[in-house]
């Protein structure tokens, strides 16, 4: 076995030392001198002075002339980063607006994106993009832009800085300044030299083209545009890292009103808990690569309501993480497994079976030291003792998370590790350890492997032994042009339950392989890339030895140059089912063995549209019985104030042997009204007919400048068939009114 490792290690080794890329000839950005208006209209002399980089098509086909003259330049001062940007059109009336809402991403909107890879390791990066309206979008890039879930983009959209952008608009186009400051992105400097990974991109939404530089090809599918490995290396020379110090405190005043089942469960029964208190977030630069964020009495109010999902498994829901304190560089404490399975899942900190638990506080320590990439998190909560007797009570605990990763053999290959705590005053505890690395050992293959281990009070801890640990081996081609595959093999042993992470399942071996090749036509076709590919994935008992699960997929995915995509595929699904599981009080699965065929499709309209449709569709036998399933998304942009949208599931589901029937939906509808880019009211409404809940989320938000905010949000979930019960339910579950105002202060 150790003879395997090492010749493993030097086919490592070996392939890391052939791929590592030349050195490319990096460019010198330039200060900016002489007088400069920061207005939006790009017409001071210092400009005149600064090359523009030259950009070509990335889509709808690679490599062609832009159709439209684009004028982007980026200089710097002590302080702060510019870019000025003249993107010109000879069709000004036709130009797309379609948001004022900040950190708005996907809209369909001309717009002027860029990435930055401010430590230049080729894996990480910040992005920024506005748009002729001026609205504000930040973001980070992580895992190089590469997707290893196809169904969640390697973004972190909740990410937040400080920065500003002015715009203006006229018979020629629209233009564009963009200022950040110096201390809101961390970087390394080398006795004043520093040196960063750039992209620059412009979107012209209704001809459904990006202009890029550097020329990057779209041949690892829709986020090739945002590979911090392919970026172009620049150079600031005189500039020293600035070391933040921000202050935010913010208070928080309102009324929560929560229904309540009494001791002896006889009825329901208000709780009234007025709530006046206060918090502060604290953000200091402890050197020039380290940022400490610290927080007391942590509040997450304003965040957006979780979107509702039907569960048509017999394993728990994932959803994703929205709270801004776990954002910044999140994807330092990343170490997961298949999708949906982690180490460190950051939800489980503050939140308990759907409760807010009180986070007392904590301190984040994320950057690099040397050639080392650092993240530290610590986390206390309260106990929480619930009203609500449906809910389980929870000792106070602390969170730690300490992670450590660096590059080695070649740009795109790092080993780290991870150690994770959960720890209660009551005693109990979970610790885990971790180590991993990923490989790259040709240009678009790596090797992924992770070993990882629990210690736990309930269960024997054996160092070194399997049944408390994992290991996970996984072997990927990325490419949307060409051939593509991928091998994983993890192992999950029987008391493996990281309580500080999130896994479906427990006591299993999971076997995935896939294949597929990539098509991008060029420019007689009408399509700009297809791609067919087949995949099998089996999960099997560590116990019995016998498969749980099997999957096996054919799918055609697609895109037309106009925007129209899709996907099409059919399946086989093998469910071996140990323990009865339920849809409804009337509708379940019994224990067996099913095998069962899928038909599925997801075809979306061109999103440069100011209406956009999405459409889902499911069809097959399912279980011992059968399901058809639908969805549809439509959207509407009324310009740059309104935005509105729709969603719409619905799920049937026969049983026929057992005269069983399932009919639920899930309806959304979310309303945004923009009526300057500081000042926004938003609405999500939710219907889970499953649950027979409507949930309501109304936020108004005023924010003046970047780091003053004051929102005014109101929460509130209903049951919409009340006699479902006995005692019959309440006319309202819960109703919240709040009020939260944070003032940042600059030191």
């Amino acid at each position: 076995m150790i003879r395997c490792h090492i010749i493993l290690l030097n086919i490592i080794v070996l392939f890391g030392l052939t791929t590592r890329s030349f050195s490319q000839e990096r460019i010198i950005i330039p200060e900016i001198t002489g007088e400069f208006n920061f207005d939006g209209k790009v017409d001071d002399p210092c400009w005149n002075s600064i090359s523009t980089f030259p950009l070509v098509i990335h889509t709808p086909v690679f490599g062609n002339q832009p159709t439209e003259k684009s004028e982007i330049m980026v200089g710097y001062d002590n302080t702060y980063l510019y870019v000025g940007a003249r993107m010109f059109d000879s069709n000004p009336a036709g130009m797309l607006i379609s948001s004022k809402r900040r950190d708005e991403f996907e809209v369909a909107s001309e717009g002027l994106f860029l990435i930055l890879d401010t430590f230049n390791d080729k894996e990480n990066a910040l992005g920024f993009m506005t748009t002729p309206s001026g609205l504000r979008t930040d973001f980070t890039v992580f895992k190089d832009a590469m997707a290893f879930d196809p169904h969640m983009g390697p973004f972190n959209l909740s990410w937040n800085t400080f920065w500003d952008v002015k715009t203006t608009r006229n018979d020629k186009g629209w233009f564009a300044e963009v200022r950040i400051p110096f201390s809101s992105i961390r970087f390394k400097d080398d006795e004043g030299k520093a040196v960063m990974g750039m992209i620059c991109m412009r979107w012209i939404a209704y001809k459904n083209e990006v202009d890029i530089f550097p020329a990057i090809p779209p041949d690892w599918g829709e986020f090739s545009p945002f590979r911090p490995s392919k970026a172009q290396e620049v150079v600031f020379e005189n500039l020293k890292s600035k070391k933040p110090f921000y202050i935010a405190p913010y208070t928080i005043g309102g009324l929560q009103k929560d229904y309540v089942l009494n001791e002896t469960a006889t009825e329901y029964v208000m709780d009234k808990s007025p709530k006046l208190t206060a918090g502060l977030d604290v953000k200091y630069g402890l050197t020039n690569n380290l940022t400490m964020d610290l927080t007391l009495n942590t509040d997450f109010a304003q965040v957006e309501a979780d979107d509702e999902q039907i569960n048509l498994t017999r394993f728990s829901l994932f959803f994703p993480e929205k709270r801004t304190f776990f954002q910044e560089r999140s994807s330092v404490f990343t170490f997961d497994f298949e999708p949906n399975a982690s180490l460190f899942y950051s939800r489980r900190i503050g939140l308990h079976e759907g409760k807010q638990v009180p986070i007392i506080g904590g301190a984040r320590i994320t950057g690099m030291a040397g050639k080392w990439d650092i993240g530290f998190l610590d986390m206390q909560t309260s106990k929480l003792q619930p009203s609500d007797t449906s809910i389980s009570q929870l000792t106070s605990e602390n969170f730690g998370i300490l992670r450590l990763r660096r590059q080695v053999i070649n740009e795109n290959s790092y080993v780290g590790g991870i150690i994770t705590s959960r720890v209660g005053i009551d005693g109990t505890y979970n610790t885990a350890y971790g180590l991993d690395g990923i490989f790259k050992v040709f240009d678009n293959d790596y090797i992924n492997v992770k070993w990882a281990q629990i210690f736990d009070d309930s269960s024997p801890n054996k160092v070194f032994s399997l049944d408390p640990a994992r290991v996970h081996f996984n072997w990927n081609r990325f490419n949307e042009k060409g051939l593509n595959y991928d091998f994983t093999f993890s192992r999950s042993g029987k008391y493996f339950n990281p309580e500080t992470g999130f896994q479906m399942r427990s006591d299993y071996s999971h076997y995935n392989a896939g294949i597929g090749y990539g098509w991008i036509p060029g420019e007689e076709s009408k399509l700009q890339n297809y791609t067919i590919g087949l995949r099998t994935s089996a999960y099997t008992s560590n116990d019995k030895g016998s498969a749980e699960t099997i999957e096996t997929e054919l799918a055609y995915d697609f895109m037309f140059k106009p925007g129209l995509n899709g996907m099409l595929s059919l399946g086989y699904m093998y469910e071996n089912v140990s323990d009865t599981f339920s849809f409804s009080k009337e509708v379940y699965v019994p224990a067996g063995k099913y095998q069962f065929y899928q038909f599925e499709t997801h075809i979306n309209s061109p999103q440069v549209k100011r209406y956009i449709l999405g459409v889902d569709l499911f069809a097959g036998t399912f279980y011992d019985g059968t399901r058809f399933s639908f969805g549809l998304e439509p959207s509407l942009n009324i310009g740059s104030t309104l935005q509105l949208a729709l969603t719409y599931d619905h799920n049937f589901l026969k049983f026929k042997s057992r005269n069983q029937s399932f009919s639920e939906g899930i309806a959304g509808f979310k309303a945004h009204i923009m009526f300057t880019t500081r000042l926004s009211i938003s609405t999500f409404i939710q219907y889970n007919g499953a649950d027979d809940e409507m949930v309501s989320n109304f936020r108004f938000r005023y924010n003046p400048r970047e780091g003053n905010d004051f929102y005014i949000v109101f929460n509130e979930g209903r049951s919409t068939y009340r006699d479902v019960e006995n005692p019959r339910l309440p006319l309202f579950n819960n109703r919240a009114l709040l009020l939260k105002y944070t003032y940042t202060f600059t030191l």
